[in-house]
């Protein structure tokens, strides 16, 4: 389980850093996130929490979980409005980043510089197994760097893999279980093999 680090100030200044919490759906990148943007608030913390503006799945302005547990945030349409809105904050929490724009990993560093811890949640791979978005370049920038994983909806083994069940060639789909199941590497790829055959695409 992920700690906290204790960070220390020199010539009174706050050392910033970032947090990436990165996996396949329904691995709990989410549950993770609030449970530290919770634990930062028991510490007495001010804290700003952002989304993606176009993830309305649960709810329009808070961030939801696939366990239903939630905390309130503010939507963005870019990722430079984050910059805007985190004011004097000492805590920012950023989720589904991989549908944010590449900016996203610029903000994160200016918020980090400037003595803020930043913790980032999203999608590490679409459904193709490509890497979405600007997930990868902010695996580079973050201190550390925490992958969570699911269970395979086929075998039970771990999953990391978002296989997509309904037949659209769009990188963003927004969905739940009704569009997507969790998959072992071994079950991802015998389903896309098996997907000419059934006629998807």
């Amino acid at each position: 389980m992920f700690i906290e680090p204790k960070r220390g100030r020199s010539n009174d200044q706050k050392m910033g850093w970032v947090e990436l919490i990165c996996g396949s759906m329904f691995s709990g990148k989410t549950e993770e996130l609030i449970r530290r943007l919770n634990r930062a608030k028991i510490a007495q913390q001010n804290v700003e929490i952002f989304k993606p503006g176009i993830d309305t799945r649960y709810d329009e302005e808070d961030i939801v979980s696939h366990n239903k547990n939630s905390i309130r945030s503010t939507p963005v349409n870019s990722a430079a409005e984050i910059l805007l809105y985190a004011g004097n904050c000492d805590v920012v929490g950023i989720d589904e980043a991989q549908f944010l724009d590449k900016g996203v990993v610029e903000v994160v560093n200016k918020l980090a510089n400037s003595g803020k811890r930043v913790i980032v949640a999203g999608l590490d791979m679409d459904s193709k197994g490509e890497p979405f978005g600007p997930m990868p370049a902010l695996m580079a920038v973050a201190e550390y760097v925490t992958k969570v994983h699911a269970i395979c909806v086929k075998c039970g083994d771990i999953a990391h893999f978002s296989y997509r069940t309904v037949a659209d060639e769009k990188q963003v789909l927004l969905g739940e279980l009704e569009s997507y199941e969790a998959r072992c590497r071994r079950c991802y790829n015998m389903a896309k093999k098996a997907e000419p055959a059934l006629g998807t695409n």
